[in-house]
């Protein structure tokens, strides 16, 4: 039997023995809680408190500005200090509400229901809009607007992604042993949406544990079935995944939707049981805390707006003083230069290395050795667009479909040259799509005065 898989993509250590074994561990923030108003894509939301306003966690305290934004709420009782910039992960200034915990923990009540069964589509859908939840595998795009497709008739397959390919990231693997149930329920919610469709639970062939219990929860469900995937990176890539599954390709230019497919993290799935059937608000995530400079590595049930320095702290703090800090996993991540920042819905783990391996490399001539274009898992030539793109050769990067790079990595990780090909291709990627999306504006506002 053939494995489901894609052509390209790498092996390399995955670093997930440090996490996985040991049970998520639950946290109570101390200190004060950040919140961002962007944190997803789209248009950031507005603030409804002022500074004095006392808050209850789950009480909203922004809103969404826009059909593609998402509604910010507390996730701790306190009182709003004030509304101003604060520093992100990814460097940047965003305005942000900062709420003094009390430590009380006073929550609000919440709608719950008995059954997902007892609403209409229209109410799941908007319960899960009104609880702001957006996808926690990285990318924090609105679910809403993802489960609202325009032709919902089309859509034949809801894939849960449970890859969790990304090297040293054990949040998704711990979800899934510890709470299946709600996993299983939450794809169940999304699959009444669509009446044509079948839903399929998608795990690398490592975590055959994961395999099996989803298997026994899924025996008597018709429209659900349980695919182990091979264990190979960028499996959990949204192309990727797709393809393995399904045998169905997309492009840059193409959603999921297009396909017939809708991709959900396992997170983001597990988000939808508790805002379809506790009414419950996005407050929660798990986060990854390791590496080899962690004296405890584990996965943290986090309340959003925790500082990840306060995560540090509760993983045991350094044994040894971190070379390189990464937000996310070592192939898709980011390097962050400080840990008081807040977790914020799309945050997934936090990686602290003692020997800063890529800093240490020095780029050289490429030999044409062709190994990048073999794991390249969009089939383009990675060497050739970061030639275009070192030149600011935009219609040649254009030609040669460098739109289509997923930025997984793979290519800079097997460069025997050592050459950042995956960065250089990003940032003309970055350009193309300001590019794109300034136009977009323009149009947008000829129309208006038009």
């Amino acid at each position: 039997m053939a494995k489901l898989t894609f052509s390209g993509g790498i092996h390399p250590y995955d670093g997930k023995d440090m996490s996985k074994d040991k049970p998520m561990k639950a946290i109570l923030p101390k200190g004060d809680l950040v919140y961002p108003l962007s944190q997803h894509i789209g248009a950031p939301a507005v603030a409804i408190v002022e500074k004095g306003d006392r808050v209850l966690a789950g009480q909203k305290i922004a809103e969404a500005s826009g059909y593609v934004s998402a509604p910010v709420y507390a996730t701790v009782s306190g009182t709003v200090k004030v509304i101003e910039p604060r520093r992100v992960v990814t460097g940047d200034s965003v305005m942000s509400i900062i709420v003094e915990n009390d430590e009380k923990y006073e929550e609000i009540e919440y709608s719950t229901v008995d059954s997902y069964k007892e609403l209409t589509k229209e109410e799941i859908v908007e319960r899960i809009k009104e609880a702001g939840v957006v996808g926690m595998g990285g990318a924090g795009f609105p679910t809403f607007i993802k489960l609202s497709p325009g032709e919902p008739e089309k859509i034949d397959y809801i894939i849960a992604n449970c890859a969790e390919c990304e090297p040293y990231l054990t949040s998704d693997y711990r979800r899934m042993i510890e709470e299946p149930e709600k996993i299983v329920e939450g794809l169940k919610i999304i699959l009444s949406l669509f009446d044509n469709a079948r839903a399929i639970l998608a795990v690398e062939d490592n975590k055959t544990d994961c395999i099996d219990i989803l298997k026994k929860l899924t025996k008597n469900e018709n429209r659900i079935s349980v695919k182990a995937l091979k264990t190979k990176y960028p499996q959990g890539a949204e192309r990727q995944i797709i393809y393995a599954t399904t045998g169905r390709s997309i492009n840059s230019k193409m959603l999921p939707a297009d396909a017939g497919c809708i991709v959900d993290n396992v997170d983001t799935i597990v988000a939808v049981y508790h805002a379809v059937m506790w009414g419950m608000p996005l407050m929660h995530r798990i986060v990854t805390v390791t590496g080899d400079a962690v004296s405890d590595p584990r996965n943290f049930l986090v309340r959003i707006g925790t500082s990840y320095r306060e995560l540090v702290d509760e993983a045991g703090g350094f044994k040894k003083l971190p070379a390189k800090i990464i937000s996310g996993g070592p192939m898709m991540g980011f390097s962050i230069f400080n840990l008081d920042v807040p977790t914020t819905k799309t945050a997934s783990a936090l990686l602290c290395m003692t020997q800063d391996e890529v800093s240490q490399m020095e780029p050289s001539a490429c030999i044409n050795c062709g190994k990048c274009v073999e794991v390249c898992p969009g089939r383009i030539v990675p060497k050739m667009l970061s030639d275009y793109a070192e030149h600011y050769s935009e219609d040649a990067f254009l030609k040669h479909q460098g739109m289509e790079c997923c930025e997984c990595g793979c290519c800079s990780y097997v460069c025997p040259a050592r050459r950042p090909l995956t960065q250089t291709i990003k940032s003309m990627r970055k350009i193309q799509l300001a590019k794109k999306s300034g136009k977009a504006n323009e149009k947008k506002k000829k129309q208006e005065v038009g």
